[in-house]
């Protein structure tokens, strides 16, 4: 029966060539749109779970208003002119210690890290740049993020060194126009702005980063903030990061304080993926389905020009489920040959993308070429894809096939 098939097949090389290439082309299209969006997502989620905490407490912002003060015993007899607003002190984690006690005990976290993060102004000459300086303990923020990796200058466990020393962004350096081991003016606004010596440069690739960060240690931003021993995050990792969002909604039903998962933080990024999954499934479905109506429309012409072959084959024996199967395997092995093809082509196509120079850092790797997935899922995908595709528009012209008898044929005149 394979034999008859493949003589089938060979009987018709153009239409047999355009089934392949349809095929062919829906194949290989989902394996390089698929290796590039998840090469980029799997760079973006990279920086999103590995490069920050996956659950973030920080401080609860909060405003004046009138009720704000309607639990003293004299506010009935109390007639604003102007209400009370704005925040009522400086931010901070009320009771930090308690924070701790809980996290170590908590089997779900694996270490968490005490932050100060200050909007500060950074001064060198008369170059102003506003920012933000992170105080925390270097070795610990090293764990809780890839900042190590993005080191292109100095070591970032040098700001633990005494003496107000900070590691700072590369776009930042060259808008202040310093340099290493030069020492810069930093502001929080509160106080007179205090001299730090850049000891370190980093480059994470993400402009909004790299132009407005600094790091120092915990202490030297606690008193830049003129608060010792107050602090405003806690940036804590835990074992299972998909879970963030339910451990940190636990949190929240027993704190004061603001309490983010990276998934909540990162909410606009994540529906760009999905948008992202849709339009590349929706492309790689449409030309699927092209495909899927070439190989109806050319086995059923073929069923049509075949039926005397069919009618010779119902009087030599054949059984219907014997035709049926003759035809349902000409869309079975287009289908495998096809998917097959795709598959190695939309290989060679995603190699040749990687080769594609970018600028280093931003969707590349640190060579500065794009990235590429190469998920042995991607591929599985595309092979079932293909021969769904072909088995399930193959199944209705084999049927067809099935049901003709001889001498129907041989009365309608059939060739």
């Amino acid at each position: 029966m394979m034999f008859l098939s493949l003589k089938h097949l060979f009987s018709r090389k153009k239409q047999s060539i355009l089934i392949l290439v349809g095929i062919v082309i829906g194949t290989a299209a989902y394996v390089a749109i698929s290796g590039m969006m998840l090469g980029f997502q799997t760079k973006l989620m990279d920086q999103l779970v590995n490069n920050d905490a996956h659950i973030r407490i920080s401080a609860r912002e909060e405003l004046l208003t009138k009720e704000s003060l309607n639990s003293f015993s004299e506010a009935a007899h109390v007639f604003w002119t102007i209400a009370p607003s704005g925040r009522k002190d400086s931010e901070k984690i009320e009771y930090p210690i308690g924070w701790f006690n809980k996290l170590t005990n908590d089997p779900d976290v694996t270490f968490f890290v005490p932050q100060v993060n200050l909007n500060v102004i950074f001064n060198r000459n008369r170059v102003t740049q506003s920012g933000r300086l992170i105080g925390s303990d270097p070795i610990k923020q090293e764990k809780m993020s890839n900042i190590k990796q993005y080191m292109i200058a100095g070591k970032f466990t040098d700001i633990s060194n005494s003496g107000n020393h900070i590691v700072i962004g590369k776009i930042l350096l060259e808008k202040l126009g310093s340099r290493l081991s030069e020492t810069i003016l930093i502001s929080s606004g509160k106080g007179a702005p205090q001299p730090f010596k850049i000891v370190g440069i980093f480059e994470t690739g993400s402009r909004n980063i790299d132009e407005s960060t600094a790091f120092s240690s915990l202490s030297d931003s606690q008193k830049l903030r003129g608060t010792p021993s107050e602090i405003t995050d806690i940036a804590v990792k835990i074992l299972n990061p998909e879970e963030a969002k339910e451990k940190a909604n636990t949190w929240k039903s027993s704190s004061k304080e603001k309490i983010l998962s990276w998934q909540e933080s990162s909410a606009s990024i994540l529906s760009v993926f999905k948008t992202q999954d849709i339009v590349r499934n929706s492309m790689t479905i449409s030309i699927i389905v092209v495909a899927s109506f070439g190989i109806y429309n050319i086995l059923s012409i073929l069923v049509t020009q075949k039926r005397r072959d069919v009618a010779i084959l119902r009087s030599m024996g054949f059984t219907p489920s014997d035709i049926v199967q003759l035809f349902f395997n000409q869309g079975l092995l287009l289908g495998i040959v096809g998917g097959l093809i795709g598959l190695v082509l939309g290989a060679v196509i995603c190699w040749l993308m990687g080769k594609i120079q970018i600028e280093p850092g931003r969707i590349g790797t640190s060579s500065g070429r794009m990235i590429i997935s190469f998920d042995y899922m991607i591929y599985v995908k595309a092979f079932a894809i293909a021969i769904g595709a072909t088995v399930f528009s193959s199944i209705l012209p084999a049927r067809l096939a099935g049901k003709l008898e001889p001498m129907d044929i041989i009365r309608s005149g059939g060739q």
